[in-house]
């Protein structure tokens, strides 16, 4: 399903930010996923939606570029960028050490924690302690998305989980509805949003404490862009602070939240 939905958007769904924009603008290709919703997918119409890419609009507006989206899966994300398939990523892309050996970052433009969902049904506690938590989840499985900072956080810090990983969020979250895992890591936003909110996650809950610890969480998802441009790396950092200041960071975030996505 998710390489149709790919193929969808790439034919179907990119979109200029300004059809009537000016031939001398600076032209800007936006890599994003479109499978991680509320942050960015393809709805039933075939079209680009989600917080990432109304904040890549207004972005770009901001900065007077014209914009257009590409649509990547996720593990081919950075290699796509590094290949110039676009020029700046806008995907809730954490911003990593290990990112930044590849690619540059703006400031962020939101920051979430991370958690595990279960089934409501499931006796399970899991303690803030690490080492405690690793004897609680001795043997589960969890599923993740591949090539996350969560994927990295579980294998790093939980040695004793059966880590699944999935090519993207949802048939992570399919196979928790399915049974087939017993829980699920991830944004919780993006989980709370894009799953527990829906009608399959009705009978699911989030447990244990949050998880956002800079050395595998990162500093926040920012927009990364290839080494060596740092007038766009400049560009798009300002177009952030300028959409903060005057109301439509705000705006936007009202659209999909009841709380303020960018953290402290």
């Amino acid at each position: 399903m998710r390489k149709i939905l790919a193929t969808v958007a790439a034919a179907a769904a990119l979109s200029l930010l300004a059809s009537g924009a000016s031939a001398d603008m600076k032209k800007v290709r936006i890599g994003t996923e479109g499978a991680y919703p509320p942050f960015n997918y393809i709805d039933e119409s075939g079209e680009l939606k989600g917080f990432d890419i109304d904040i890549a609009n207004a972005l770009c507006k901001a900065a007077e570029f014209e914009c257009e989206f590409v649509v990547q899966d996720w593990d081919g994300i950075i290699p796509g960028l590094l290949a110039k398939k676009y020029d700046a990523i806008i995907a809730s892309m954490s911003i990593t050490a290990e990112r930044k050996e590849k690619v540059d970052f703006t400031a962020k433009y939101y920051n979430t924690p991370a958690k595990f969902i279960k089934a409501k049904s499931m006796d399970l506690t899991i303690p803030e302690d690490k080492a405690e938590a690793n004897q609680v989840l001795a043997g589960k499985s969890v599923a993740v998305q591949r090539a996350t900072i969560h994927e990295n956080y579980l294998r790093d810090n939980f040695p004793e989980i059966d880590v699944k990983v999935y090519a993207t969020q949802d048939e992570a979250n399919l196979d928790l509805a399915n049974g087939r895992v017993d829980l699920v890591m991830a944004d919780s936003v993006a989980l709370l949003e894009g799953f527990l909110a829906t009608e399959d996650g009705k009978d699911y809950e989030f447990v244990g404490p949050d998880y956002n610890e800079p050395k595998w969480h990162g500093d926040g998802a920012g927009i990364a862009i290839r080494k060596g441009e740092e007038d766009l790396v400049a560009a798009f950092s300002s177009a952030i602070e300028k959409i903060r200041a005057d109301g439509t960071y705000k705006s936007i975030n009202s659209q999909y939240f009841d709380f303020d996505v960018y953290g402290d």
